[in-house]
């Protein structure tokens, strides 16, 4: 029994090691395919849970008039449409999804609907604090299925999350990539695309 946890275990490691240096080359050469077919951004990816990410969303999205914003779990629907139209983003424009529970789910609720509509490329907006884990996320998750990213990071004073935090979310993102599942549950109704109902249930 020892000796086939033992080999069990191994294969396991073994297996592991493999996923990651398939993901590693993989992932570089779809992202770059990507980059090389859509150059410029298609879309707008806005990261909630962040003072000011939509009103910088908002007034980034004015220089690119083209291009559709996603807001994943940010302020109450109500709010967040009032922050753009402030600034002139008309509603057809803005998507606001509410299934994200933390940022790992931020990109998974999301690659399905941005390869639904062929997008390859987006503009990746947080605050500058979140950015680093927003983006090994962002490079493994969408990475995987060919979407690339530039990051617009939004300044702040708050202090840098740790390493140990981003490497967690890198372990949940090689988990989603592996099994579909990230290990957290996130609600699967909570879209409102433009024009749709306002209420909301609190989270």
């Amino acid at each position: 029994m020892k000796r086939l946890h033992r080999q069990l275990k191994k294969y396991g490691i073994l297996t592991l090691v493999t996923i990651v240096l398939v993901l590693s080359s993989v992932i570089p050469l779809r992202v770059a395919i990507a980059y090389h077919q859509t150059p410029q951004p298609q879309a707008i990816l806005v990261l909630g849970g962040g003072e000011n990410r939509e009103e910088f969303a908002a007034q980034f999205a004015k220089f690119h008039p083209a291009l559709k914003i996603w807001v994943s779990s940010g302020r109450h629907p109500d709010k967040s449409r009032a922050i753009f139209q402030a600034a002139g983003i008309a509603d057809s424009r803005v998507y606001l999804d509410y299934r994200a529970t933390d940022t790992v789910t931020n990109f998974t609720t999301l690659v399905g609907v941005f390869q639904q509509q062929q997008i390859q490329h987006i503009f990746l907006i947080t605050s500058d604090f979140h950015m680093p884990r927003a983006k090994a996320i962002a490079t493994l998750i969408l990475g995987s299925q060919g979407i690339a990213f530039t990051p617009r990071a939004i300044p702040s004073k708050q202090t840098q999350e740790s390493l140990l935090h981003i490497i967690r979310d890198i372990a949940r993102s090689l988990l989603w990539i592996v099994t579909g599942h990230t290990g957290d549950s996130f609600e699967p109704t909570l879209v409102y695309p433009p024009h749709a109902s306002r209420s909301i249930h609190s989270r």
